[in-house]
């Protein structure tokens, strides 16, 4: 078992030309010997984004601070602390932070891909 605060992990620092103000955290992941899934926790700086970009598998999101938008099917949602997202395999998706507190949200992954 594993118990820790996600700011206990040391983040890795996103930000060039196609994604803006990121802080990334493998959480649980193959160093926890997880065999199905990773999670990690992303923050995202106000203005910050994600780059826009698609994969063969899903992401199961929820959104634990702040406010901003995900890009869904051609159009932008509106997401807040508390929000769940589900992004199918091969959907085009993009977040970005809309607000002034940091937008902060847990994604699971499968395993066997790249963690972060």
């Amino acid at each position: 078992m594993k118990v820790i605060q996600y700011t206990d992990v040391e983040p890795t620092r996103i930000d060039n030309d196609i994604a803006k103000g990121i802080n990334g955290r493998v959480v649980i992941g193959k160093a926890d010997q997880a065999n199905n899934f990773c999670m990690r926790v992303f923050e995202i700086e106000a203005n910050g984004y994600t780059p826009k970009h698609t994969h063969g598998w899903e992401h199961e999101i929820f959104v634990h601070q702040g406010s901003g938008q995900v890009f869904n099917q051609g159009k932008w949602d509106d997401i807040v602390a508390g929000s769940i997202v589900f992004i199918p395999g091969e959907e085009e998706h993009q977040f970005k932070n809309t607000g002034t507190l940091p937008l902060v949200f847990a994604c699971l992954i499968p395993s066997g891909i790249p963690e972060l």
